[in-house]
């Protein structure tokens, strides 16, 4: 189908699912606040904590690439409040990457990184934070971007070029495989990537938002990409 020298993933409902990782996430952040304060029990839940911290992106241009820097923030407000220790951010951003590492993999993901990578360099990018050594997937990749350490976040071109900076490949040559149509697909084709929709839930792309993307490539799981190797 295409020649194609190196891939790069998304993470989060890529190689696994993020919705469910991050409501355990935060109601284990927000019972370990409660343990620590409280008061915060008393008059907060995860849903309002949720809406203050979506209610502080606008303040800071830095919170629509940064979602530590974001989290951070909304702790630390949330402890000002509450008249407590604001070193209590710190370790409670902690205790949310904890939890929001303990990822449930998708079924063929170890098995068909270990394969490409064997073929073919890897990377990631990511909008989030997800810590791959934590997780346990370091290995497999050559690097791994994430938007806060290069400072704007997909679909911004400025992150799709520094992977290919990186590869030393041009972009035709490598295949940005990821689930968002906007963020992913049409992020990468904007920069002349091959761009595969990592459509596991099987919706038809007529039905989204985003119909008007057209991808290289569809795929529901990791295994079709196996067959790009040459």
């Amino acid at each position: 189908m295409m020649e194609i020298k190196a891939i790069v993933f998304d993470l989060d409902d890529t190689l696994w699912p993020l919705r469910p990782l991050i409501a355990a996430a935060e109601k284990h952040l927000y019972d370990w606040l409660v343990q620590q304060l409280p008061s915060i029990g008393e008059r907060e839940t995860v849903e309002s904590l949720r809406a203050r911290r979506m209610e502080l992106i606008p303040q800071d241009p830095r919170f629509s690439y940064d979602l530590w820097a974001l989290r951070h923030a909304a702790l630390t407000e949330l402890l000002v409040e509450h008249q407590a220790d604001q070193a209590l951010a710190d370790h409670g951003m902690q205790v949310f990457a904890h939890a929001r590492n303990q990822v449930s993999l998708f079924d063929e993901v170890q098995e068909s990184l270990a394969f490409l990578q064997q073929h073919l360099p890897l990377a990631t990018i990511s909008n989030g934070f997800a810590d791959l050594k934590a997780i346990g997937l370091q290995s497999h990749f050559q690097f791994s971007l994430a938007a806060h350490e290069v400072g704007c976040a997909k679909p911004d071109r400025r992150i799709f070029q520094e992977a290919l900076d990186r590869l030393q490949l041009p972009a035709e040559q490598v295949l940005y495989v990821g689930d968002d149509l906007r963020l992913d697909v049409e992020g990468a084709q904007a920069l002349g990537m091959r761009a595969a929709w990592m459509n596991r839930y099987r919706i038809d792309l007529e039905e989204t938002a985003h119909a008007h993307v057209k991808p290289d490539l569809i795929v529901h799981d990791l295994h079709p990409l196996k067959s790009l190797v040459k």
